[in-house]
């Protein structure tokens, strides 16, 4: 017997003045596919999926329904394929090789964090091409950030090889002069802090082990007293709170950075030592100007690691020129008071959610990890703060990176993902802060997806998308079922890899029809069956298209769809 459509809920089709308006609507979101050809669906060839023989599903074994039928137990049913919270995992010594790589992504982690702090050019090559194989291998798309160091302030060079130790209250002057410091002064070599800094402003030195606030300034020096007491050494960093320094988030190492960067293909890149709205605006010129022909703008993630960023309307003037944001809870834990962190770190998550922007939660998550194959109770608690609190993404930096431990701290984020995932208290803490719409009419269909999905509880939400918008306002709304995307741009789907609740797909031209709904209806059964997301014939979909398909935001079409297929579906469909 045919299980019948649910007519009364199957489907709204914008007339075609409306669809061109909500495209429209989206404007922005087409400076993503800015170098893309006109036409999307041919200009990418189908990704080589190479498997060693007889390993039918991309895990080193043959797939459960090979023998258990069509919708028989599924390995990616799994805990790890079912969070809906993703996992950034920094790669470094302790995880370089596609074993070790191979192994976190098992784990859980979604996307790979390459640090361009350290390191050469050559090193992040190599990785990226393992994380590529590491996909190939076990066809899911994988995301790679790009993370650029940013400007480093340090102070001079001493006389003493040992440092100088400062005495509370006494005064100590930073300079422009090359002259190896004594216990009375040192060079300073960033005028640009000289310029910027008046009496009263704070100085951290050393990730604030020591403190000074400026006391009397002159040409090319600062005269401060000694806060906080302790040694100062060679090379030691500088943070300054208070000020607003004029100087490029960019420094020319960044530069180069950011331009292999775009060569090589990262699906995103992060920006480091953000103080204005400016310096997003600064990075997505630079990367329009010197991106390759035919290659995809990749995302930028800025890192709020300053207090600049939170004064007026800069934070939301970043979010919204940004791609992503991650909270960077270093710098930003040694710029603002302890105590404060943790509003703030709620403030970011929440502007983040209204926007409907991808937020990472990030530094010292399971920072005992490095050297203990379990997490101190405070940290397992830190992690499930992030998660309650709404959070994309958290990540791991030296846990995973260089640490003794990196697959277990990885596992370990995924097992506290999915408790916490588990709990009545999440879900009620996710309906408490809804985004609201920002009166689209692509964004009442992805609501009424949403609740459509929820009223004939349907397994997941299909969205098919070019540069991941319909994809991203579903996240937004943190629906209660995972959203499938499917694209027919490898990047867009590495970029979602790092959307809360979204399970990207990537299927070329030959494989999907856009003039026959009804054969992308049929593809979105079978993709969901390939990930596990349906369990019986009777299982539904709630899927979501814009026609003219191509065109950024302009979903304009819900269907609801018996997982079985064509076979079982009637007429109507």
């Amino acid at each position: 017997m045919k299980v019948h459509a649910l007519s009364a809920l199957a489907i709204v089709a914008l007339s075609p003045a409306l669809a061109f308006t909500v495209g429209n609507s989206a404007k922005k979101s087409t400076t993503a596919l800015s170098n893309a050809p006109t036409s999307y669906w041919p200009v990418y060839g189908a990704v080589q999926r190479q498997a060693p023989n007889g390993v039918t599903n991309g895990y080193g074994q043959a797939s459960a329904s090979d023998s258990a039928g069509f919708f028989g137990p599924h390995y990616k049913q799994a805990a790890r394929w079912r969070k809906k919270t993703k996992q950034l995992a920094t790669l470094g010594p302790a995880s370089s090789s596609f074993e070790m790589v191979e192994k976190l992504f098992l784990a859980g982690a979604d996307v790979f964090r390459l640090n361009f702090s350290h390191g050469e050019h050559a090193q992040k090559k190599e990785l990226l091409d393992i994380i590529r194989q590491v996909e190939a291998k076990h066809d899911h798309p994988i995301g790679i950030l790009g993370d650029l160091q940013g400007p480093k302030l340090r102070v001079g060079n001493f006389a003493n090889p040992e440092g100088e130790m400062l005495q509370a209250g006494q005064i100590f002057r930073f300079d422009l002069d090359p002259t190896p410091g004594t216990n009375q002064r040192v060079m300073l070599p960033h005028p640009e802090i000289i310029d910027a800094s008046e009496v009263g402003h704070a100085l951290l030195i050393d990730d604030g082990k020591v403190k000074v606030t400026v006391v009397g300034t002159g040409p090319g020096y600062l005269d401060c007293s000694v806060d906080v007491p302790g040694r100062i050494k060679d090379k030691k960093g500088v943070n300054t709170p208070d000020s607003v320094l004029e100087i490029s988030a960019l420094t020319p190492k960044d530069r180069a950075d950011l331009e292999f960067m775009l060569q090589i293909g990262v699906d995103w890149v992060a920006l480091s030592f953000v103080q204005r709205p400016e310096d997003i605006v600064e990075i997505n010129r630079l990367i329009l100007e010197h991106l390759p022909h035919s290659m995809i703008r990749p995302h930028v993630m800025a890192k709020i690691e300053k207090p600049s960023c939170f004064e007026g309307n800069s934070l939301r003037e970043i979010v919204n020129l940004s791609d992503g944001i991650m909270v960077a809870r270093g710098d930003l834990g040694v710029e603002c008071a302890p105590e404060d962190v943790p509003i703030l770190q709620k403030l970011i998550v929440d502007e983040c959610r209204l926007q409907g922007k991808p937020v990472v939660v990030a530094t010292q998550m399971l920072e005992s990890m490095i050297e203990s194959p379990t997490p101190t109770r405070a940290e397992a608690s830190d992690v499930a703060t992030a998660i309650y609190d709404g959070a994309d993404a958290i990540m791991l930096s030296a846990e995973s990176a260089a640490g003794a431990f990196p697959e277990e701290s990885v596992l370990m984020q995924q097992r506290i993902i999915n408790r916490v995932e588990s709990d009545p208290h999440y879900r009620m803490y996710l309906q408490s802060f809804d985004p609201p719409n920002d009166g689209t009419a692509a964004a009442a269909i992805i609501l009424a997806a949403r609740q459509i999905a929820r009223t004939v509880n349907a397994k997941c939400i299909v969205t098919f998308t070019v540069g991941g918008t319909t994809a991203q306002r579903a996240s937004k709304k943190r629906p209660d079922v995972p959203i499938m995307a499917v694209s027919p741009l490898k990047e867009t789907a590495r970029q979602l890899a790092m959307s809360w609740g979204v399970y990207s797909e990537f299927s070329d031209a030959d494989k999907i029809d856009t003039d026959d709904f009804r054969s992308m209806l049929r593809d979105a059964c079978n993709m969901a069956k390939k990930k596990g997301l349906v369990e019986t014939e009777n299982d539904l979909l709630v899927v979501t298209a814009g026609f003219p398909f191509g065109t950024p935001g302009a979903a304009n079409i819900v269907r609801v769809v018996p997982a079985a297929g064509p076979s079982h579906w009637d007429s109507s469909m």
